[in-house]
C-alpha cells in the first residue's frame, strides 16, 4: 500500500489530550508549521504561511507525548499524512490534514531535552536474554591485517 509519509518541524499549538479508547491509548494535539524565508528586499527573515496539522499518536507514543510535550514546544513529527474532507451543517466543505505519528521528538536545534527511558515489564524472555554474557566485540590485535602480535600501548594520561 502506498502511503504519504512526511517529517515536519513545528511548534505544539494545543495541549496534548490523551484518552483511553477501546483501541488503546490515543493522544492528539495541533501542530503549527510556519515556513520562513529570506526577504532579499528587506534583507531579513520573514514568516511565511502557517499550516496546522492534527497529530495523532497511539499506544506508548501517546502516553509519552502526554507526559513530555506541552504548548509551545518545538517538535519534529514523522508519520503518515491523512487528508480528510467533511461537510459542515451549513453545507460547506472543510478539509483537515492529520498526521498519524510514528515518531515525535523535541527539536534539539532549538533547545535541549532530557531523555528518560520507559521502565520495561520484566518477562521470562527478557530474563533469559539479560542472563547471557555480553559478547566480546574487540578484534584481537593479532588478527588485524598489518599489525604485530603485541598489544597496543595505552594513550598518554590513561591509567
Amino acid at each position: 500500500m502506498n502511503e504519504t509519509t512526511l517529517c515536519v518541524v513545528g511548534n505544539v499549538a494545543t495541549q496534548p489530550v490523551c484518552k483511553e479508547t477501546a483501541m488503546g491509548t490515543s493522544a492528539r494535539f495541533r501542530l503549527a508549521v510556519t515556513s520562513r524565508y529570506l526577504d532579499r528586499e528587506k534583507n531579513e527573515w520573514t514568516d511565511g504561511h502557517t499550516n496546522f496539522f492534527t497529530v495523532w499518536a497511539r499506544r506508548t507514543l501517546a502516553a509519552n507525548v502526554a507526559s513530555s510535550v506541552s504548548v509551545g514546544d518545538p517538535v519534529v513529527v514523522q508519520g503518515r499524512l491523512r487528508v480528510r474532507t467533511e461537510r459542515t451543517e451549513q453545507g460547506e466543505s472543510r478539509t483537515w490534514a492529520d498526521i498519524d505519528a510514528v515518531a515525535i521528538g523535541h527539536d534539539l536545534a532549538r533547545g535541549t531535552s532530557a531523555f528518560r527511558r520507559n521502565a520495561r515489564a520484566e518477562t521470562a524472555g527478557a530474563d533469559a536474554v539479560s542472563s547471557q554474557p555480553e559478547p566480546n566485540w574487540e578484534t584481537p590485535v593479532a588478527s588485524r591485517p598489518g599489525t604485530a602480535t603485541q598489544p597496543r600501548p595505552e594513550p598518554a594520561g590513561v591509567t
